[in-house]
Order: C-alpha cells, then sequence, then structure tokens
C-alpha cells in the first residue's frame, strides 16, 4: 500500500475512529485502525468489538493494499503534523508503515490485516431514514438520563421504539436511571413502523452524536433485533445493541398529578444554579416551596451555611414543599427551549412531570427528594 494524502483530511477522519478505540487493550489488533487503499479513496476503520467505524477519504493511491496501524499514535503524529502538509504512507516493506510528510519521516510497527476484527452487521430487515436535526433532537434530550450503574445494564442506553398507538405513529427514545426519566418523540418515519424496540449502548450514542455533529446529511438507520447501522456521507457507524429488556416506563409517568406550575426557564435555573451552591456534593438536595406566585429555592449545609432566593411563577394551587437534587433540575432546565418551563405535581414524594410548555415532544419525570 502506497499512497498520499493530504493532512486535513486524514486528520478529520482519523479524529472520527480513532475515539471508538480503547486506550487500554488486552487485544493488541484493537488498539490499531485498519487502513484499506483502493480505487481512489483510503478507508480506515475502528473497532471495539462492540462498535466500528468505517470512514472513506479522497486518496492518491500509488499501490492499493491494506495495512493496520496504532490507531492513537498515528493520530497524535498527524494531528501534530504542519497545516498543508501533504502526508505519504507507504506500507510496502514487511510489519512496518512508514509516514512521511516533509522532513518528517516516522515508521510505524504494523499488524497482519487478517488479524482485524471485521464487524459485519448481518441482515438489518428495519431501514429508515433521520434527518440530523431529528436524530440529534432524539439523543440530546434524552442522553442526560442514561444510568451509568453497571448492573442495571439494560438502562445503560437509549430505548428507541414506535409507539402505533399514536396517531399518527411515533418514533419515541427513552432514557432512566432510575432518578430522572427523559421521553421524546418524533413522527415515525416511513419503514420504522415494524421495528423492534431496541436500546442504543451509551458510548454508541456518543459516538454518534459526534459524528453526526459535522454533518448535514440525512441518516440512514437499518437494524436488527441485535445490531444497527448508521450510515451518512462517507461513515458507517455500526453497533451491537444492548441484550436486555428495558422496564415498562409508561407505568413511571405519572398520571393523575394535578398542581401545575410556570416558570420562566432561564430565572428558575439561575437561581437553582446560585442557591445549589451551598448544597453538599452528595445529594445536591434543593428544597422549593411552592405558593401561588412565587416559589421559595433554599439550601442548606454544615459546612457552608444557608441559601435562600424567590422566583415569580405562575401557580394557583395549594402549597407545597419538595426537594429535589438540583444538578438533575438544572439538566432538564437545559433542554428547554421556549423560555417557559412547566411542572405537574401531586405531592412531596411523588414524581413529578417536567416539560417544555411551547413543546408536548419532550417530557422528563423527575423523582423528589426527601426534604
Amino acid at each position: 500500500m502506497k499512497l498520499t494524502i493530504e493532512r486535513a483530511a486524514l486528520l478529520k477522519s482519523l479524529n472520527h475512529v480513532q475515539s471508538v478505540v480503547e486506550r487500554r487493550n488486552t487485544i493488541p489488533i484493537l488498539s490499531n485502525v485498519l487502513l484499506e487503499a483502493a480505487d481512489g479513496k483510503l478507508s480506515l476503520t475502528a473497532t471495539d468489538m462492540d462498535i466500528a467505524v468505517v470512514e472513506k477519504v479522497d486518496a492518491e493511491i500509488e499501490t492499493a493494499g491494506a495495512t493496520t496501524a496504532p490507531a492513537h499514535t498515528l493520530y497524535d503524529i498527524v494531528r501534530k503534523l504542519p497545516d498543508g502538509a501533504q502526508v505519504n504512507l507507504d506500507a510496502t516493506g514487511e510489519g512496518q508503515l512508514v509516514l512521511q510528510a516533509g522532513r518528517s519521516r516516522f515508521t510505524l510497527q504494523t499488524l497482519a490485516t487478517d488479524d482485524f476484527p471485521v464487524m459485519t452487521g448481518g441482515d438489518m430487515p428495519h431501514e429508515f431514514t433521520l434527518t440530523s436535526s431529528e436524530a440529534k433532537l432524539l439523543i440530546d434530550r434524552t442522553r442526560f438520563a442514561i444510568s451509568t450503574e453497571e448492573t442495571r445494564y439494560y438502562l445503560n442506553g437509549i430505548y428507541m421504539h414506535v409507539n402505533a398507538d399514536a396517531s399518527p405513529a411515533v418514533l419515541r427514545a427513552v432514557a432512566t436511571d432510575g432518578h430522572r426519566l427523559a421521553r421524546v418523540e418524533i413522527a415515525a418515519p416511513d419503514g420504522a413502523s415494524g421495528m423492534p424496540g431496541v436500546i442504543v449502548p451509551r458510548k454508541t450514542v456518543q459516538e454518534l452524536r459526534k459524528l453526526i455533529d459535522e454533518t448535514d446529511s440525512e441518516i440512514q438507520v437499518a437494524l436488527s433485533e441485535t445490531k444497527v447501522r448508521y450510515s451518512f456521507g462517507n461513515i458507517i457507524l455500526t453497533s451491537k445493541l444492548i441484550d436486555g429488556t428495558f422496564p415498562d416506563y409508561e407505568r413511571v409517568i405519572p398520571s393523575n398529578n394535578d398542581k401545575l406550575m410556570q416558570a420562566d426557564v432561564k430565572s428558575f435555573a439561575e437561581a437553582v444554579d446560585r442557591v445549589s451552591t451551598i448544597s453538599t456534593e452528595k445529594g445536591r438536595l434543593i428544597k422549593i416551596s411552592i405558593a401561588p406566585g412565587s416559589m421559595t429555592l433554599s439550601a442548606s449545609s454544615q459546612d457552608h451555611g444557608t441559601a435562600r432566593e424567590e422566583v415569580a411563577i405562575d401557580y394557583s394551587a395549594e402549597t407545597i414543599e419538595i426537594g429535589f437534587n438540583s444538578r438533575y433540575l438544572l439538566d432538564i432546565a437545559s433542554l428547554i427551549e421556549s423560555g417557559s418551563a412547566e411542572f405537574v405535581m401531586a405531592d412531596p414524594s411523588s414524581p413529578t412531570i417536567v416539560r417544555d410548555a411551547e413543546d408536548a415532544s419532550a417530557l422528563y419525570v423527575l423523582m423528589p427528594m426527601r426534604v
């Protein structure tokens, strides 16, 4: 394999694929990126056996071929080369990749391409298309609630399914960690109606979100009960799905909450942020006393003292005192774009619904803390 490629193009593609590669690997080949040159394209592939990212980029191919090279090392070298450099890659020697750019020359040890695991998607019978803005919406409004508790592995991702009972049908993304729940929905794309409910792992969600940040292309989604594939531009991301059953989240969403409060989300979030400075790191408890016309936010700590602030609200039900984790409140507030947040409560010990007053597509459920 012998080729020449622009430094900027190579760096961009390496940046996309190398983030999948774990820093510490017990299997040496998984630390490498697979480089394949043919037909005017350089194809780069990286995998951790659960996710595989493939990207093709234009290059001047002198000799077609393939090799593997240490992903992070290669990325660091190319990142440190001067802007505008032409990078020559030569893997015609045995077990080595020679990289030259200007007066710089590096020789990297390679591993056999036959050892590189190929993650085939297999048969993926369900296919549909998302716009990049739809994909960002589904991810951004749910990923903060993904659980990081490994023992409840079935909560370590976003649950995607079609709710055919809605009219028209909707594609839903749901995440929960047991303390909060996020649910967002869009109109079900053509082809999605028969898809199984699937749990997309947290790492896959993170990698996909980084990749679609740089594209306006439509995203072709193909999935089976065990794998999902996202294709857009010159990139293909394939991932295993979490093999588990997502809990019946509908049971967590309260239906009898009768106390409605509306607040300016910017004023509310700023007040929560200020008052929470006092709350202890462990629980981040903030107490909210809600009465007609105003709410009082307060926090106290043996080490730091007390804090108290009032915020004007629209509320006409009876007075209620409820506690929340301030970090969770700020996470949800950051996703409300209309400027007005609705809180629908029942009592201090029951889950509270939070939503954007002008956008019904997203709904958040927050478990209160004991005051």
